[in-house]
């Protein structure tokens, strides 16, 4: 039955009401419901399978809708990061050729011989473009000019230039490498010449070649793919009188950075002008030459070929467009990037082999060149489909099997309730009685009872009927077999585990008839300096049992601190809830990993290190139950969990005396600051080194026998029934309206 529902079906009597304690479970009200709604279910079975599946449908849906965000996020990063990383790459390659040619052109010999040349006559110039000298003294133009290659060769070998031009402000050419350039303006060369001759090094995008340069193959051939780098001459007055420019091969480092950057098999990364053509090799040549995008001769290539222009369809898949390649659109990326904007498309475009791809796009305006990196969408969604595919035969496959394992757990389920039900209806768990309900947590229930041939009062804690799975039989009897190896007089004592033939786990604890310090401060206020150290010295015996069986509590709390009379003494201290408890010697096990404590008493390592706590992680959360208790307040407030834990992780607490208002014992205070260090090397180092502390405190109103005694006899009454788990709520205010006084990790 849902737990909504048998709240909602509980009758309205306390748990310790008389006539309700002597009825049977099947005269109450929560049985006939439990038997109405079992009726309806064994009629209505097919209501199931469709809640079944109306509920993996929605699954499904926020499943794949979040992975495919996911996935469109992450590819989103990747193109991102792959172009950025690719425009860092070619502007530091820029830079660095900028750099060396301005090296070039700062030369001493070499600015001396340009301003020597551009001091001649044009006539002169003019005599030396056509190898004629004509002057009467001191070297010709054309003398000048060898000069200037001479200077240059060695530097253009060991820098992998391939030419060189010098022009002057005119951007005439009064020196190259190819004689036939001289004396000649190009409106090709004007775009980077003018730029530094504003005083502004530059490299060029790649253009076609005004004379007939080699090839990537070695072939002579006009219109050749060529670029430069260009950096200004200046004279002794630091004026620009001339531009050097050195060739550089776009084929070679340009091309190669731009084709680093592939993603699988489709991915690429290409360079375009301002026309949208393409200025660096694509990846796909020989696919572009089968496809006829590209000419079928020696040394095709894409480079100021291919205009990146959208076919209308894939030309890989036979595609063929209607019109000229001339008369189609860029294609959506390449417009983008012409925009001068920057960004990425993950909703898929056409490229320029007519492909769905998604990609990313930015401009370089200094350099007047767009980069462009995308991938084909079939490959880039290619985990995305996978997965749906994979989900979908796994919703198939849930949906069969919950049918049939929902048919064979109804029928399974039924018998074991039934048996369940008439064991608690008979008030018999093996060898004890059951007598009153105390009262029922998150995973099972307490009932006060007695074993039926030593008649010693018993808590009895049995699992839930509801929580029945492996987990929860695994915590269960992971916590009282550790709380049974305790043996200390102030650790809660167990007395008995088992199963019965109706499998009901159960074990059985002392019965404690006591107040939880929670409910103490709660009700009663802040307590006695001697009552605060009498309570932690008992927990301290506690603890050092514990941690010298390697053991640590993590949970160490005022809720899980009983105050209690036993064996005719008073204010005897138990430590209850031994259910977080973790072996030293544990690593990254299932049932361990994680943050737990409660929040309000957690230490720094356990909310940075979980793994690594130690027994001085109790010591301090024993430090924030001694502060508590002394004033009345937890050591720190906070509106949210996050600031909760960061103030424990590097707020310095508060001094007790200045949050009282009056003077705290020195020692004290000493102690509990000592337990609340971030640092656990600075904390006491154990449970009898904490005890020892509190022993040496002297103060004027030690906590007697007597004053315990004379205090319980007038409040026994009032104070709450047995609690013999952490498990099991109450109804005592809480310090916190915000939860953190709930413990989290294993719950």
């Amino acid at each position: 039955m849902p737990s909504w529902l048998s709240k909602w079906l509980r009758p309205n009597r306390t748990l310790l009401d008389p006539i309700q304690a002597h009825m049977t479970f099947g005269q109450t009200s929560v049985a006939r419901t439990v038997r109405r709604t079992g009726l309806f279910l064994k009629k209505q079975l097919w209501v199931w399978p469709i809640f079944a599946v109306i509920l993996l449908s929605i699954a499904g849906y926020v499943v794949s809708t979040s992975i495919n965000s996911t996935i469109k996020n992450s590819l989103q990063s990747e193109l991102s990061t792959l172009l950025n990383v690719e425009r860092a790459m070619l502007e530091k390659w820029f830079k660095v050729q900028e750099l060396r040619t301005l090296t070039l052109a700062n030369d001493q010999q070499v600015r001396k011989t340009v301003i020597q040349m551009l001091a001649m006559d044009k006539n002169s110039l003019r005599s030396a473009s056509k190898s004629d000298p004509s002057m009467n003294s001191g070297p010709s133009v054309a003398e000048l000019g060898e000069q200037l290659r001479e200077e240059l060769e060695a530097s253009m070998s060991s820098l992998d230039f391939v030419g060189f031009i010098v022009a002057d402000k005119q951007q005439r050419i009064i020196a190259a490498q190819t004689n036939e350039l001289v004396g000649q303006t190009f409106p090709q060369f004007e775009p980077f010449l003018s730029k530094t001759l504003e005083g502004e090094p530059t490299v060029s995008t790649p253009f076609p070649s005004v004379v007939m340069l080699k090839d990537r193959t070695g072939r002579l051939r006009s219109e050749t793919p060529t670029m430069f780098v260009c950096a200004p001459i200046r004279d002794d007055n630091l004026q620009i009188v001339a531009a050097l420019a050195m060739r550089i091969r776009p084929e070679k480092e340009f091309t190669e950075i731009l084709q680093l950057g592939r993603l699988g098999q489709t991915g690429e990364t290409y360079a375009v002008n301002s026309q949208g053509m393409m200025v660096s090799n694509s990846r796909f040549d020989e696919q572009l030459i089968l496809l006829g995008v590209l000419p079928d001769h020696a040394g095709s290539a894409s480079i100021l070929n291919v205009q990146v222009r959208d076919p209308g369809g894939d030309l890989s898949d036979g595609f063929r467009p209607k019109v000229r390649r001339a008369e189609l659109p860029l294609t959506e990326i390449c417009v983008k990037a012409l925009s001068g904007t920057s960004g990425v498309s993950v909703e898929g475009y056409r490229n320029y082999r007519g492909a769905i791809a998604v990609g990313a796009w930015t401009w370089l305006p200094k350099y007047q060149f767009g980069l462009i990196t995308e991938i084909h969408s079939s490959e880039a969604f290619r985990p995305l489909a996978i997965l749906n595919w994979s989900f979908y035969c796994l919703y198939a496959l849930l949906v069969i099997s919950a049918i049939a394992i929902f048919g064979f757990t109804v029928m399974v389920t039924r018998l074991q309730r039934e048996a369940q039900i008439a064991a608690i209806e008979a008030k018999q768990l093996g060898q004890y009685r059951l007598e009153t309900r105390l009262g029922a947590g998150a995973m099972g229930v307490v009932y006060k009872g007695h074993h039926a041939m030593l008649r010693r009062p018993t808590a009895i804690k049995m699992l839930q009927a509801d929580n029945l799975n492996e987990a929860a039989i695994g915590r269960f009897e992971r916590e009282v077999q550790i709380t049974s190896k305790l043996n200390h007089p102030n650790s809660i004592a167990i007395y008995d585990f088992g199963r019965t033939p109706e499998g009901v786990f159960y074990y059985a604890m002392e019965f404690l008839d006591g107040i939880d310090l929670q409910s103490l401060v709660g009700n009663y206020g802040p307590q006695s300096e001697g009552r605060v150290i009498h309570i932690l010295k008992q927990v301290c015996g506690s603890l050092y049992e514990a941690h010298s069986m390697g053991l640590v509590h993590r949970d160490i709390k005022p809720a899980n601190i009983m105050l209690n009379r036993r064996g005719g003494e008073s204010d005897v201290v138990k430590v209850l809830d031994f259910g977080l408890v973790k072996a030293l010697d544990e690593r990254d096990s299932s049932q361990n990993a994680g943050v737990s404590g409660t929040p309000l008493y957690m230490s720094p390592e356990s909310i940075q290190t979980p793994d690594a706590v130690d027994g001085r992680s109790d010591l301090y959360a024993l430090g924030a139950v001694g502060y508590f208790l002394l004033t009345g307040q937890t050591v720190f407030q906070a509106r949210t969990l996050s600031e909760l834990c960061q103030q424990h992780i590097t707020a310095v607490p508060e001094l007790p005396s200045q949050r009282l208002g009056r003077p705290v014992s020195p020692g004290l205070e000493d102690a509990l600051m000592a337990c609340l260090e971030k640092n656990r090397a600075k904390r006491p180092q154990t449970a009898r080194a904490l005890s020892k502390m509190l022993e040496s405190i002297e103060i004027t109103d030690h906590w007697t026998s007597d004053e315990a005694e004379a205090w319980w006899g007038r409040h026994e009454r009032k104070v709450s029934k047995a609690l013999p788990s952490a498990d099991i709520p109450t109804s005592t205010p809480t310090t916190s309206s915000s939860g953190f006084d709930q413990t989290i990790g294993e719950r």
